[in-house]
């Protein structure tokens, strides 16, 4: 790692930066300038350029879903009919329009594609599966599965 913080690469400050914020997004600069060693005008100054340089993606917080009635975690493996760059385009086009779909994944193996779905409970999937997936664009097959027990769920990553 480079030690200044010019131009595009990241120095051990800037990952120092972005560990902290990953931990704790609500950090004040003040304090999250202590913990990275730098002033508060330096920190200020970097964490803007990680922002804009697109290293930082947003800074949000971690709800919980039983406490806001989406308690039941499912993944949904999908087989689409064709395997063309317009068959995904429509498919991925239409996804990213049901806000009950929490990540979609483009994948390699037997399906095509994974989805991570919070739903209240199991008859609440079951509605949306009837009423929009298996609706979506050149689905042929989907293969649900109910979670029952998140193990790992949003960890950090390890840089």
């Amino acid at each position: 790692m480079k030690e200044s913080s010019e131009g595009e690469g990241l120095d051990r400050i800037d990952l120092r930066i972005l560990r902290h914020l990953q931990r704790d997004g609500r950090l004040s600069n003040a304090d999250l300038a202590r913990l990275a060693g730098v002033s508060a005008a330096t920190c200020h100054r970097r964490t803007e350029r990680l922002f804009k340089a697109g290293h930082i993606r947003g800074v949000h917080a971690a709800i919980a879903p039983e406490r806001v009635e989406r308690g039941a975690l499912v993944m949904v493996g999908v087989v689409l009919d064709r395997s063309t760059p317009e068959s995904f385009a429509a498919f991925e086009s239409a996804v990213k329009k049901l806000p009950f779909i929490l990540d979609c994944h483009l994948v390699a193996g037997d399906f095509d594609y994974f989805l991570k779905i919070r739903a209240r409970d199991m008859a609440d999937f079951n509605r949306l599966h009837g009423s929009q997936l298996i609706g979506l664009p050149g689905v042929r097959q989907t293969r649900t599965f109910f979670v029952m027990k998140e193990v790992v769920d949003g960890a950090q990553l390890d840089f």
